[in-house]
């Protein structure tokens, strides 16, 4: 299977990360949406990232879709959702706070960088700024009061989407988020961006070696 898709996308650094934790083997073609739009758009019309590709040339598309069918084949060892309904609730409570939080800082990139200055609307970008301190806000508590685990074999999905997108936010919306606003999480992505699979696939125009 091939991943498509840059890795200055947290996205893309979400899928990159957890097949290697998951144990799916990949390619990556770093691919922009942008500066090579024909060429994506030659493998998947759609032009969304990521992207993976089967050996038959199909494209699937959507980080949690790619990942519900990567834990699908992986390893039943290898599988990091939980079964338990108890934990898979407070799980996905997580994973959708932290992608909460990464849709908002992209939509705030996007403003910044794709829109003219004079067409922006600061009062939408003030409310997505407070939606995306209110998913920070959450999350910083529950790491606070039940940490998550931060290691290559015990990492769960949402505390890969949590490290990844407070890297994100650091690196492309520094200005807006603290961290000595939130201690706990600014800890906990620092401690996942050491572990090999983050440093395999680190945020930028780089491609995974795996």
């Amino acid at each position: 299977m091939k991943l498509i898709g840059m890795l200055d996308s947290p996205y893309v650094r979400r899928v990159a990360v957890s097949l290697q934790l998951l144990g799916v083997k990949f390619e990556h073609q770093s691919l922009s949406v942008f500066s090579t739009f024909d060429q994506f758009s030659r493998i998947n019309p759609v032009v969304k990232a990521p992207t993976l590709v089967d050996e038959e040339g199909a494209a699937l598309m959507d980080s949690t879709l790619i990942l519900q069918y990567a834990e699908s084949i992986a390893r039943p060892s290898s599988r990091r959702t939980p079964t338990m309904p108890t934990e898979l609730w407070r799980s996905q409570r997580l994973l959708g706070l932290a992608l909460a939080a990464c849709d908002k800082a992209v939509q705030l990139v996007y403003e910044r960088k794709l829109r003219p200055a004079e067409k922006l609307h600061q009062p939408w970008a003030d409310r997505v700024v407070q939606q995306l301190r209110a998913a920070l806000d959450v999350l910083e508590a529950e790491q606070q009061q039940q940490p998550l685990e931060v290691a290559s074999d015990t990492i769960p999905p949402p505390g890969v989407m949590m490290a990844i997108t407070w890297h994100f936010i650091q690196q492309m919306l520094p200005d807006v988020v603290a961290p000595a606003d939130y201690p706990a999480l600014a800890s906990y992505s620092a401690q996942a961006e050491a572990l090999p699979e983050f440093r395999a696939a680190p945020h930028g125009d780089g491609t995974y070696q795996g």
